[in-house]
């Protein structure tokens, strides 16, 4: 079965050398872990040195579980990492009154921008499925 390519692993290794914050783990879709990894420094750094040499099978994961479609997942990503505080990643999914809001609260006082991490995959997933 042929998967669509939503995530990119040149992303996920650039993610991975922050990835002692989660970053990458966020971005594959693992709030979960990302969170874990936030709080523990990737896991002492351990979990950060093995997710190098997995970071191949959470992409394919993210491929298969994501939809391709209008919004490309990196731009938002990239959008939500460096300008979330701006709201401009909810400008760029089209949710221009919860942009907006970003833009004058800073993220909804950062509040927000956690949100996004945990989410934003799956709110691009559903813009793309609806078409």
């Amino acid at each position: 079965m042929d998967f669509s390519n939503t995530h990119s692993k040149t992303m996920g290794y650039i993610l991975w050398i922050f990835g002692f914050t989660g970053s990458h783990r966020f971005y594959y879709g693992k709030p979960i872990s990302g969170t874990l990894y936030f709080f523990t420094l990737g896991l002492l750094f351990i979990g950060w040195i093995i997710d190098l040499f997995l970071i191949p099978a959470m992409d394919r994961d993210a491929d298969r579980r994501f939809t391709e479609g209008k919004l490309d997942y990196n731009a938002a990503w990239i959008l939500l990492t460096f300008l979330g505080l701006f709201g401009l990643h909810r400008f760029y999914m089209g949710k221009w009154i919860s942009g907006l809001i970003y833009l004058l609260t800073g993220g909804l006082f950062t509040v927000g921008i956690v949100y996004d991490y945990w989410t934003l995959n799956d709110q691009i997933h559903e813009i793309n499925r609806a078409g």
